[in-house]
């Protein structure tokens, strides 16, 4: 049937974001939901029951809903934000990215350390670069030369420290670390970078 040149577009959900008031795609957002007792819970898999409430994945957003008590004017009831709720939050996001990595690791698709990040390179299969945070930036530096020796391009990522990574990989001092192209990756990437934006402010 000839649509006039138009192809049919994949519906893609939105919501409104509670502080900034910004349309997001929701799949990129964090969600919130009410307990019975009146706490404000975070939605990690965005599937919990009840009237969601939802804000764009940024600290400084998160922090001003708490602040501006905005849970309760979305709920359109008294809402009980818990003081560390920000680092709930990061916390449930870091540990499901590296769930995701561990199971890439476990599925042959990562691999850590530097001699075997830069064979993984040289055969052109790095989707994703892992950096851990606390790692020189030496090592760093010349496997994002190596990338950019082969004429590849790949996210690099450094939410993570070393002995986050460590666990990730079921291995000591995980510096370096790679993922190869497919769903995995592309799930870690999201998490990852949901993560760092949750830091502190203060960048800690």
């Amino acid at each position: 049937m000839n649509d006039g040149g138009k192809r049919s577009r994949k519906h893609v959900p939105e919501r409104t974001c509670l502080v900034t008031r910004r349309i997001m795609p929701r799949a990129g957002m964090l969600r919130f939901v009410l307990s019975p007792d009146g706490e404000v819970v975070f939605d990690l898999k965005g599937n919990l029951p009840g009237r969601g409430a939802w804000l764009a994945p940024d600290r400084r957003v998160l922090e001003e809903a708490i602040a501006r008590d905005a849970f309760s004017r979305a709920f359109k009831a008294r809402a009980r934000a818990p003081e560390d709720l920000a680092e709930r939050v990061r916390g449930q996001i870091g540990e499901a990215a590296l769930s995701v990595l561990s199971l890439a690791r476990k599925a042959g698709e990562a691999v850590s350390g530097f001699d075997k990040v830069a064979a993984l390179i040289e055969k052109g299969a790095v989707a994703v670069l892992i950096e851990a945070a606390d790692g020189a930036g030496d090592g760093r530096r010349k496997l994002e030369g190596k990338l950019k020796k082969a004429g590849k391009e790949a996210k690099v990522i450094d939410s993570f420290d070393s002995a986050q990574l460590s666990l990730a990989f079921s291995r000591p001092n995980v510096i370096h670390a790679a993922m190869k192209h497919g769903a995995l990756a592309e799930k870690f990437v999201i998490l990852a970078e949901r993560a760092k934006a949750l830091r502190p402010l203060d960048g800690a």
